[in-house]
């Protein structure tokens, strides 16, 4: 859910006109205002700020900013002065943050947001982004808390007015911002829900919703799964009371016959460890284990908003792992819907074994021309590589040079790893054609090495998600403990890569 927000766009010459409420102006570390937040700000305002920055010592670095009442003859509350940082910083701005950072300034209040940037090129695209940042900043997780502020708290919200050259075309195209906000946004909901509400039939029917939009949506039940041979993922749901789901989403907005793009999500709605249990200290953050099915769903979503024309398949499996008498146990062996075997070492390593059942149902009936799986599977990914990225593995470079570009420019980062002979040489078993880990020791290697041996010949890549998908590092656009990361870049590498120009 998000805290109330409207942004609207105006002219440039709007910005001294409005009445009460904040007026927003950008400069950089030479403290120079552009001409059109002098014309705003007037004679007067121009001196504030150049007195103030002195006397407060503001530099303008990069997201900074400095408050000051307004004075006399100018119609606005406040002044906020957004700093911009060098030249350097100038020439890579990440809008979207500048966007998050501006809306924290003026949270909960009404502002004119002159957005000239002084030596800084704005365009409709540019603004778009702003706007996406300020929506994606103003989210919050509060709906089971009983305590609401007072109503007059309560009952306020944000409402910006952005002021740019082109406001026409930058409104147009924050419409494709807002509906990529509200994706996230949905995948930000699914990871923050607690496991007793969004167990996985639950899941499904949120799932399901995406029908509104288009989308063809067809959920397997266990006695399908049967019927198609899915051994290791049924395996991994029959210590639960709750019964497992395959949801299978279609999105055909490119030409009949077409084959599709693939996204795979790994939906562990909650993960005890099963048999081999997790610790105690952190279990709750296992909640967020379906993050990557989350981040298919909110794709999905992005793409069936703004009719992609492109046909995407979404698939993700929907499993609570937990240990009764009728868990699955290590030593067993499992027979997967690709007729290969695996033997069980440690029950902890769930999630490959749901990804390869659905990877081998959708290679099978789907035949996509690329394939990319989304999933927390490793701790060890957040020890090589920390919160803040992502790691991939791929059997292709032209997919993984792909990922990286979308995900550089989203700012939702990935960072390839090795896939070696030595990696999949890991996970020979003696007893069976495979064991669900390598061990210690290059354990998200070995992991995505497991994985590999399902895809057959697509072109496909693995996005270890495990540190960026919840409790990740908070940041201008994100402080929730689910980002749905992963929905911006999925979106973006279709819109740049797979759809019809």
């Amino acid at each position: 859910m998000t805290d109330k927000i409207d942004i609207a766009f105006g002219p440039l010459g709007q910005g001294g006109q409005g009445g009460q409420g904040d007026l927003v102006v950008f400069l950089g570390d030479d403290l120079a205002l552009g001409g059109p937040a002098k014309d705003a700000l007037g004679g007067a305002g121009t001196d504030l700020v150049a007195k103030a920055a002195a006397s407060e010592k503001f530099k303008g670095r990069s997201l900074s900013a400095m408050v000051l009442p307004a004075p006399a003859g100018l119609s606005v509350d406040r002044l906020v002065v957004v700093g911009l940082g060098s030249d350097a910083d100038r020439a890579k701005i990440d809008w979207p943050a500048l966007g998050g950072f501006t809306a924290a300034k003026v949270s909960g209040r009404n502002a004119r947001i002159v957005l000239d940037l002084p030596g800084v090129a704005t365009g409709p695209e540019q603004a778009a982004a702003f706007a996406l940042g300020a929506r994606l900043r103003a989210y919050t997780f509060d709906r089971y808390k009983t305590k609401k502020k007072p109503d007059s708290e309560d009952k306020a919200g944000t409402s910006l007015t952005v002021l740019t050259a082109d406001h026409a075309a930058a409104s147009r195209e924050a419409e494709n911002a807002r509906t990529l906000a509200e994706s996230v946004i949905l995948a930000r909901d699914l990871v923050n829900e607690p496991p007793n509400v969004l167990f996985p039939e639950e899941f499904a029917r949120r799932a399901g919703e995406l029908a509104k939009l288009g989308v063809e949506v067809e959920t397997l039940d266990p006695a399908r799964m049967r019927d198609l041979g899915m051994g290791a993922l049924l395996a991994v749901a029959q210590g639960s009371v709750r019964e497992p789901r395959v949801v299978v989403m279609r999105w055909n907005g490119g030409s009949a016959g077409e084959a599709p793009v693939a996204l795979i999500g790994k939906g562990v709605v909650f993960d005890s460890g099963g048999v081999s249990i997790k610790p105690g200290a952190g279990m709750e953050d296992m909640k967020g284990d379906m993050g990557g099915a989350a981040a298919v769903v909110g794709a999905m979503h992005a793409l069936a908003s703004r009719k992609a024309r492109c046909n995407v398949i979404g698939a993700i499996g929907l499993v609570e792992n937990m240990p009764d008498g009728g868990a699955y146990r290590p030593s067993d062996i499992l027979t997967s819907m690709s007729g290969q075997t695996i033997e069980v070492i440690n029950t902890d390593a769930e999630g490959r074994l749901v990804l390869a059942d659905v990877i081998t149902h959708v290679v099978r009936s789907a035949k996509p021309r690329a394939m990319v799986d989304l999933a927390t599977l490793t701790g060890a990914i957040i020890v090589a590589l920390g919160q803040d990225i992502a790691g991939m593995f791929s059997n292709d470079d032209g997919l993984a040079e792909k990922i990286r570009a979308a995900g550089e420019a989203t700012g939702e980062a990935v960072w390839r790893m090795p896939l070696i002979p030595a990696y999949d040489k890991a996970i020979d078993s003696k007893f069976a054609d495979m064991k669900n880990t390598g061990g210690r020791h290059g354990g998200a290697a070995t992991a995505a090495s497991f994985i590999k041996r399902f895809v057959e010949d697509v072109p496909w890549a693995h996005l270890d998600i495990a540190g960026v998908a919840m409790s990740s590092t908070s940041n201008e656009i994100n402080k929730s403990w689910g980002a749905g990361w992963g929905v911006r870049l999925l979106d973006r590498l279709i819109r740049d890569h797979y759809e019809a120009r």
